[in-house]
């Protein structure tokens, strides 16, 4: 742990610009239990490459922090606070995510896989390429967030409002939109098999690139106008 960091003491739960192994956290979560201390509290610290897997982190707050390529596999992070930090291609698979948010992060191409993800939440965040696959995701939220090219297969949407987000290219198969209802963002170019739209509300969202195979899916879904004329379009047909 660099010299800028916070030693154990009256404040051992707060460490700021620090560069922290696996070994540091240890040591903090352990004083951390030992004198009940409130949860841990991370600021401008860098734990690249480290291995946090199995570690338990509830309640923890990550402020400014790097934690690309870390492992936090099977990790217990129910309630984690996230703000701002940078996690490209970090590895939360299997790990308790219950409650946690992450707010303004860039978390490209991070592995989601098997986590526990209720009443999560994700804005203003960047999740190009990540792989949510096989998630719990009851009451999962994601707003003003980008998910191009990333993996949701059979998530539920159902009934959720989906404030600005981008879908492009994503892998949506199976995905449950009924009854909700998009503010802004986009399915463009989206693999949309077997995704369900009854009831959907898609009058805001960019539906460019739908194939002839994905129209059928949106029977039941509310489109515009000028919606309408896209989709024709992209039928093939010429409208006189």
């Amino acid at each position: 742990m660099s010299q800028d960091s916070t030693t154990p003491g009256s404040h051992a739960n707060r460490v700021s610009e620090a560069t922290l192994t696996r070994a540091d956290v240890e040591r903090l979560v352990a004083a951390n239990a030992q004198g009940r201390q409130e949860a841990l509290h991370f600021t401008d610290c860098d734990f690249e490459g480290a291995d946090l897997s199995r570690l338990d982190l509830r309640g923890a707050e990550f402020h400014r922090c790097t934690i690309a390529e870390t492992s936090f596999f099977a990790a217990t992070l129910t309630h984690s606070r996230w703000v701002r930090c940078r996690g490209r291609q970090a590895d939360f698979a299997s790990a308790d995510l219950v409650d946690a948010s992450f707010e303004s992060s860039d978390l490209n191409n991070t592995g989601w896989r098997r986590a526990k993800l209720a009443s999560a939440s994700f804005r203003g965040c960047k999740l190009t390429g990540a792989n949510f696959e096989a998630c719990t995701a009851l009451g999962l939220s994601f707003v003003e967030t980008l998910l191009v090219g990333a993996h949701l297969r059979g998530l539920s949407f159902r009934k959720a409002t989906l404030q600005q987000l981008d879908f492009s290219d994503a892998d949506l198969a199976g995905v449950d939109f009924r009854e909700a209802v998009f503010d802004g963002g986009s399915l463009k170019d989206a693999n949309l098999k077997g995704a369900r739209f009854d009831g959907a509300d898609l009058r805001e969202a960019d539906l460019s690139g739908v194939r002839l195979v994905d129209a059928a899916l949106f029977k039941g879904a509310t489109i515009s106008h000028q919606q309408a004329a896209v989709l024709v379009t992209e039928l093939g047909l010429l409208v006189r």
